[in-house]
């Protein structure tokens, strides 16, 4: 085949073609790319948690109120870094109680303000560790909520076409949020004298910005396919006009809207023909129905990957590795070189976004990342080892700073997006907030594990084991991934019943289903004069008819 022709039929082109043929209006729609920047905006308070609580520790005002150093009280310090994971397992658990009742939207709302309410008790726990204890989970149980309103609302309300690249805007905010907060920390460091006013402000500047975020929730979309599961079809199909800038007749929403009612009334039929409803039942269909269950498999088996490649181990513990590889110095530049390595990994998340995650697709992404980040966990391996020997040269230890910064870029591309966007979007609309509630618990009592046990890792394997343990979870990541993980980045969210009615080790194979595109749909009449009397799009009691 001819460069020319291999480059037409490549992923890349695939995409442009696909981005060119759609309307305008649903690419480029304000109301869309507002909305999605607001629930991502929900990835805010965990990284802005992760980045500050690992430094705060640092500041003079903080171990003069708390008494305890990282030195002399290293427990009470992994106790204060890591409760807020338990609240938010917790947390992430909770919100299905709350999700599918008060909408979107309001669980949104909910949920920033009880993190506020966290960050308002931090900032003024006046030196009483108990009460600073108690602020971290209350913190927690918002900042779970949110790590599963966020990815599940974005992906509701996202185009097919655009769906991976507005997902991805949540890990965007979130290491965005990262970087901010470690140089919010090194400025305190470096500007305000010795007090509680130190670590007061690093609470509690970020709740200015959560209030106002909360405010401009107001003039934004809810969900519609959370209307919808509602019975409120009129309200959603509204909503979904709004969001996508063509009227209901034009025959790419009136596809969509068909799809929806479509998987909500065959569940329906399935959830009535059962003995059991309410939570139990819903338990039941989750993880006695093969299809289902085998996303449960999915989503923890994703999540479990992520942590065990060491990703946020290093971001948690970037200071004290830094250390180990020769590379630390003073307070100041280790709060530098955390920002820097933060400030590093929201570029590469951004780069993710535009380039990889729609563009290449989901599995090419996530090759590419985890095969750059298995690299770099084995050079760091290795380089620790040999430094530890006192064998490695200048130019090694250079090369050992690019390896912790390929790895931040091969975590953003890889399995940052895995669990995120893929583990958002392959529910079902009724058990959505259900299955992303559980995953998320799972994600973060097994992130509390993993935070907790890395330091001993690090002790019981000489240092440099730990790397290579990471490494060989990357390449299991690339094995299972090979034979398991389909490619999502074409599939519309009512089509993923097809993927998953296959047994696991077919579902790589993604699904051949015939379905309206939008290049198809584009092709369409979009007057509804023009089309057959038979495909005109009918209102029926405020539900579409095609």
């Amino acid at each position: 085949m001819a460069p020319k022709e291999m480059l037409a039929e490549s992923t890349i082109a695939r995409y442009v073609k696909t981005i060119r043929s759609c309307p305008h209006e649903i690419i480029a729609n304000k109301q869309i790319l507002l909305t999605a920047a607001m629930y991502a905006t929900a990835g805010l308070p965990i990284t802005w948690d992760q980045g500050s609580s690992s430094v705060i520790p640092s500041l003079p005002g903080f171990q003069d109120a708390f008494g305890i150093t990282s030195a002399t009280n290293p427990t009470q310090v992994s106790n204060f870094i890591s409760f807020v994971y338990i609240g938010a397992g917790v947390g992430a658990g909770l919100s299905f109680f709350i999700n599918d009742r008060i909408g979107r939207l309001w669980s949104f709302r909910l949920y920033m303000v009880i993190w506020i309410i966290g960050q308002m008790i931090a900032t003024f726990s006046s030196g009483h560790i108990g009460v600073l204890y108690t602020a971290r989970i209350v913190s927690g149980l918002g900042i779970g909520a949110l790590t599963v309103i966020g990815p599940v609302s974005i992906v509701e309300i996202a185009p097919t076409e655009i769906r991976g690249l507005l997902s991805v805007w949540f890990s965007v905010v979130m290491l965005l949020s990262l970087t901010v907060s470690v140089f919010v920390v090194l400025g305190v460091y470096l500007h305000v004298a010795s007090s509680y006013l130190q670590y007061q402000i690093v609470f509690f500047v970020p709740t200015i910005a959560v209030a106002l975020i909360i405010v401009a929730s107001f003039f934004l979309s809810e969900s519609p396919r959370w209307l919808f599961l509602v019975n409120k079809p009129e309200q959603g199909i509204e909503a979904l006009v709004t969001l996508r800038g063509l009227p209901a007749t034009h025959p790419r929403i009136a596809s969509e809207i068909e799809d929806i009612q479509k998987q909500i009334e065959t569940q329906q039929r399935f959830q009535h023909s059962g003995s059991q409803t309410g939570l139990v039942g819903l338990c039941k269909e989750t993880f006695l129905v093969p299809s289902n269950l085998r996303r449960v498999q999915q989503t923890f088996i994703s999540y479990a990957l992520a942590q065990l490649s060491g990703a946020n181990s290093v971001t948690s513990y970037l200071v004290p590795i830094l250390s180990l590889m020769g590379l630390g110095g003073g307070t100041d530049r280790s709060l530098f070189l955390s920002g820097m390595y933060s400030m590093a990994k929201f570029f590469f998340t951004l780069i993710a976004s535009f380039c990889f995650i729609d563009m290449l697709g989901r599995r090419k992404s996530f090759f590419t990342g985890v095969t750059l980040q298995m690299i770099s966990d084995i050079y760091i391996g290795v380089y620790i080892k040999y430094r530890q020997s006192g064998l490695v040269t200048s130019n090694a230890s250079q090369a050992a700073i690019a390896a912790i910064f390929i790895h931040g870029f091969g975590f953003a591309v890889g399995l940052l997006i895995l669990p995120y966007v893929f583990g958002a979007e392959i529910w079902p609309n009724h058990i959505r907030s259900f299955g992303a509630a559980i995953s998320q618990c799972f994600h973060w009592l097994f992130f509390f594990g993993i935070n907790k046990a890395t330091p001993s890792l690090l002790s019981k394997t000489d240092n440099w084991g730990a790397f290579l343990f990471f490494a060989a979870w990357c390449f299991i990541s690339l094995v299972y991934a090979y034979f398991v993980i389909p490619e999502t980045a074409s599939e519309g969210l009512e089509d993923f019943d097809a993927i998953f009615e296959q047994p696991l080790w077919k579902a790589y194979r993604g699904t051949q289903r015939n379905r309206v595109t939008c290049i198809e749909a584009c092709e369409l009449p979009t007057e509804q004069e023009n089309m057959p009397a038979k495909k005109k799009p009918q209102f029926v009691d405020g539900v579409v008819e095609v």
